[in-house]
């Protein structure tokens, strides 16, 4: 049977899966170049949304379909996978709630993307599905929001712009959060804990954690020692004190399995980290001091079970909770890249958003990744592009994303003299 609608949002009414969906409509209206439909637990939520997207789509928003599915139930999920060409998830921690449909979407052969910046859980679902991706035609496209498109679309123009003027690709990329405004949702802070939970638990999983090739395919190759920074540093290439970047965790780690699923297109002694900037002089460094000794503080505090009670129950953000719409748009981000081949030759690039990092921003680049997948890697209602698999963004999208992020989602991707 033809999937009925070519898009299906999964978890619409979360704080993303709103932003998502206001966005989606915004972009493509009801039944124009996309169709689509909202899902999630809850029908009450789900009306609700629907009347709140009055003002994009008129009285269209009567007509917007609404499936009504748990995260829990693959029969429901089922239907749901039969009925689209491609869910985007933002229900989250995916940890706790994100493999069923995962695991459905590879069964059924649906294209997935999501925003999840959990390794653990990607690492256990790519073991898992790998092979049923393969076989079904599925196409699984995880961390699609902040983390981890700027970073792994980033490197991936870089290198292309390296090829260009250089002929050969940066062995070595160092990418600095140069500056950013936005707040923080209660759903990332969930999925932080939880992470922060499994860790101490699990020695097998801290070790994991701390292998930069830890979400590459078996066999890589990959020996070349990467830098982790812990501490505040001095930054002589960028000349400015530097502290540890929070999303590097995760974002390493998906440039490191695009270079592998691109075949070592970066080569396989490359070398990628990193870090946040803070500014140059003493304030710099006194900035740096302050940031390293709060993330201490916060990850210390989420380690222990008292202290992360008393954390979530007093000052974190709970799930459903999140930036204002005046902060989504007062909010943005810009990140820079420099490059150098073998031959000692440099490049710097930059990547920027024009809202809020982890939600205004994300959102848009969640629905273009969706979009991508369900526009761009079908014809005439047929998969075309690459085979089914997990992939990462940079993996699986091209020069065709990057057009689509600049043109409708507020980010730049740009050459630097």
């Amino acid at each position: 049977m033809a999937a009925q609608y070519d898009l299906v949002v999964f978890g619409a009414t979360s704080f993303v899966g709103q932003i998502l969906s206001h966005y989606l409509a915004q972009q493509f209206g009801l039944n124009g170049e996309l169709t689509w439909a909202i899902a999630g637990r809850s029908e009450r939520k789900l009306q609700a949304l629907r009347g709140s997207l009055l003002q994009e789509l008129g009285d269209d928003a009567k007509h917007l379909p609404i499936i009504v599915a748990d995260a829990s139930d693959e029969t429901a999920l089922q239907q749901l996978c039969n009925n689209t060409r491609v869910v985007v998830s933002t229900v989250g921690p995916y940890a706790l709630y994100g493999e069923t449909l995962v695991k459905t979407c590879a069964a059924t052969g649906t294209d997935y993307c999501d925003l999840t910046g959990e390794p653990q859980w990607i690492r256990a679902m790519i073991d898992r599905y790998q092979d049923q991706a393969v076989a079904s035609g599925a196409r699984i496209v995880h961390c699609c929001g902040f983390d981890s498109i700027p970073s792994d679309m980033g490197v991936y123009h870089l290198q292309q712009q390296a090829q260009q003027q250089f002929g050969q690709s940066a062995k070595r990329v160092k990418m600095r959060v140069k500056a950013a405004k936005g707040g923080m949702s209660g759903g990332t802070v969930a999925s932080i804990v939880n992470l922060t939970k499994e860790a101490v638990a699990d020695p097998g999983l801290r070790k994991q954690l701390a292998n930069p090739f830890a979400l590459c395919p078996a066999g890589h190759g990959f020996s070349a020692r990467q830098p982790n920074q812990k501490g505040a540093q001095f930054d002589r290439d960028f000349n400015a004190w530097s502290t540890p970047f929070i999303m590097a965790a995760i974002n390493t780690r998906i440039v490191h399995r695009s270079n592998a699923l691109r075949e070592n297109a970066y080569g396989a002694d490359f070398v990628y980290d990193e870090a946040m900037l803070t500014g140059r002089g003493g304030k710099g460094r006194i900035m740096a001091g302050a940031i390293v000794a709060g993330l201490a503080a916060f990850m210390a505090g989420a380690a222990i079970k008292p202290s992360r009670w008393l954390l979530e129950k007093t000052v974190l953000p709970k799930p459903g909770e999140g930036p204002s719409p005046e902060d989504q748009l007062n909010g943005f981000f810009d990140i820079r890249f420099q490059g150098t081949d073998a031959n000692g030759n440099t490049i710097t690039t930059k990547v920027t958003g024009d809202r809020d990092p982890g939600y205004g921003s994300t959102g848009k680049m969640l629905g273009q990744a969706a979009a991508a997948l369900a526009l761009d890697y079908h014809k005439d209602k047929e998969k075309v592009g690459k085979d089914g698999g997990f992939w990462t963004p940079a993996s699986i999208f091209d020069e065709r994303f990057i057009e689509r992020l600049t043109e409708h989602a507020g980010l730049t991707f740009e050459v630097l003299d």
